[in-house]
């Protein structure tokens, strides 16, 4: 990639009139040439002054490096071996709130070449059974709370993520269950796994699930290429390896979520920073974890940033120095209202999609970040295009238009679903993100609307058409369109427009009640309005912008 001082990129906004392309501002990264690398010895292999690896904020159990280290090649050497034989291909499912046994189930998996997969606590078990459908894991790590969720049927080996070396009483009644994570750990490593294995930088890694925007969700394929690229990345945004000073993270969002997975349960691994881990968020259990660990840095999505903006009071936030925010660009109100309150904290944003293995643009300094609703400059080692959606001609500085990216975190693709991967993902490298974006003279990016049109509730994505379809399925209903509502403290929330049966009586109460049952709690219907009908194109496409601008209308 041409650095943005070559004669045909201007250096400020890093548009290149030739090729009609944006490139980074910033520095590139560097990427390691060897193909045969996995992302855990990447990991492993790096050198850093860091002595503990992770904290459990609940218990204040500290794992250090060589213990982790350790953990990991001793449970990897236990899933190579009978009765788990784990292999590589293999999918082995992570269902689990985050703990510091997360990260170790998923090093220990991926460095034997298997794939991880990951699913949201509290996703119902149906939600849970279809992704299991499709991923066909082999071997299954989850708590003993969630152990009910797993569907009966499917052969499933599941390993406990529990501390303790050995298994209770009553997991006996549970054939599935093989041993704890602790026990795994303790078995001596296997120095010939690593001799024996080949595991590629093109060779799958995680297989996570993002919101479609039509049908179910798809899993998205990403690589150890990906996941090496993007730990650069975030190793590079935070400048940890060039750091004496030992940094302590907050792990306050999921680690099933991509920026959760790729950051706080493999990246930060690698730098030397400690991880203390919240198994639940919840504001006094972060406030004390900040003050009695020491936490550094913070991430957050923007509602909990309201809540502290919002607080009577300073809240006490200790050795505090930055927050990094994403979900949403932070509004000029909300960005002035918390320097204001905390001027000794730095507010930081980020962009990504699980499709780009997280990070694809971000705001890396408090100069960035006044740079109001901006997601920030793009990555490194990152190309942009701004698509009219219509022509198909790429856009130049300050016109709207589809963001497609390219660079080494791109994904492989999607899961069993070509279709979709030819749609999203160019044969030349372009993911299309589906967001309407521009970049505006200074090389920010700024993001004006969804394309894809999903709702994001506190961070979690909802797709729409899943809630739709779900709705059609009522015997009392003949049409149906979700809409995201927007919220102050949630920032979106689904709201359905519903056309009832002749002669129905069907309550608002009555619809809300209907999806509940069946959905997990972030994508629940909050909001009902009853039509005679619902506005559609000729092509029979719900007009979802006509809705909300109905919806909205009232506010």
């Amino acid at each position: 990639m041409a650095p943005p001082s070559s004669p045909e990129v201007d250096p400020r906004s890093g548009y290149c009139a030739a090729t009609r392309t944006f490139r980074s501002r910033r520095a590139p990264v560097p990427l390691p040439d060897d193909p045969d690398l996995d992302v855990v010895t990447f990991l492993a292999s790096r050198q850093h002054s860091g002595v503990v690896a992770l904290v459990d904020a609940a218990t204040g159990r500290r794992i250090t490096f060589p213990e982790l280290w350790r953990s990991v090649a001793g449970a990897a050497a236990a899933l190579a071996s009978p009765p788990l034989s784990l292999r590589k291909g293999d999918v082995a499912l992570i269902l689990s709130p985050n703990s510091v046994h997360f990260p170790v189930a998923a090093l220990a998996a991926m460095s034997l070449g298997a794939v991880v997969t990951t699913a949201n606590p509290i996703n119902t078990p149906a939600e849970i059974a279809k992704q299991v459908a499709d991923a066909r894991p082999v071997l299954a790590f989850t708590t003993r709370d969630l152990l009910p969720k797993l569907p009966r049927a499917v052969a499933l080996r599941v390993i406990l993520l529990e501390t303790g070396t050995r298994l209770l009483p009553s997991d006996a009644a549970d054939p599935r269950v093989v041993a704890t994570i602790d026990e795994i750990s303790a078995t001596p490593p296997d120095p010939t796994l690593r001799q024996n294995r080949k595991i590629t930088q093109d060779d799958q890694a995680t297989l996570l699930y993002s919101s479609g925007t039509t049908g179910p969700s798809k899993g998205v394929v990403a690589t150890h290429r990906n996941l090496i690229s993007m730990v650069q990345i975030i190793m590079n945004r935070f400048r940890l390896e060039r750091s004496d000073a030992a940094e302590t993270f907050l792990c306050t969002v999921p680690m099933f979520h991509v920026y959760g997975l790729v950051a706080f349960a493999t990246g930060l691994l690698g730098c030397g920073a400690t991880v203390v881990v919240l198994s639940k968020f919840e504001l006094p259990e972060m406030l004390r974890s900040i003050n009695e660990y020491g936490v550094t840095y913070l991430p957050l999505v923007p509602p909990i940033l309201v809540a502290m903006v919002a607080h009577p009071k300073p809240l006490p936030l200790g050795k505090l120095r930055k927050v990094l925010s994403g979900g949403a660009p932070l509004g000029k109100e909300l960005i002035e209202g918390f320097r204001d309150k905390y001027p000794q904290v730095e507010i930081l944003q980020g962009y990504g999609l699980t499709e780009s293995t997280a990070i694809g643009a971000s705001t890396d300094s408090a100069e960035e970040s006044r740079r109001y609703g901006t997601a920030g400059l793009l990555s490194p080692n990152t190309e942009a295009k701004i698509v009219d959606p219509d022509s198909g001609d790429a856009l130049p500085v300050n016109r709207t238009g589809e963001l497609w990216l390219r660079g080494p975190y791109v994904m492989k693709g999607y899961f069993k679903n070509t279709e979709a991967t030819q749609s999203t993902v160019t044969p030349d490298g372009w993911l299309k993100t589906g967001d309407l974006c521009y970049i505006d003279e200074d090389g920010y990016l700024f993001v004006v609307d969804r394309l894809k049109e999903l709702i994001k509730y506190k961070g979690y994505q909802v797709p729409p058409a899943e809630l739709e379809a779900l709705l059609l399925t009522h015997p009392e209903i003949t049409d149906v369109a979700v809409i995201p509502f927007p919220d102050r403290e949630v920032g979106q929330f689904p709201m359905a427009y519903v056309v009832r049966k002749k002669g129905s009586n069907l309550s608002e109460r009555e619809v809300m009640e209907f999806v509940a049952k069946q959905v997990a709690p972030y994508k629940k219907v909050r909001k009902v309005a009853f039509v005679t009908d619902i506005p559609k194109n000729a092509s029979g496409k719900i007009l979802r912008k006509d809705l909300i601008k109905l919806a909205t209308s009232k506010l």
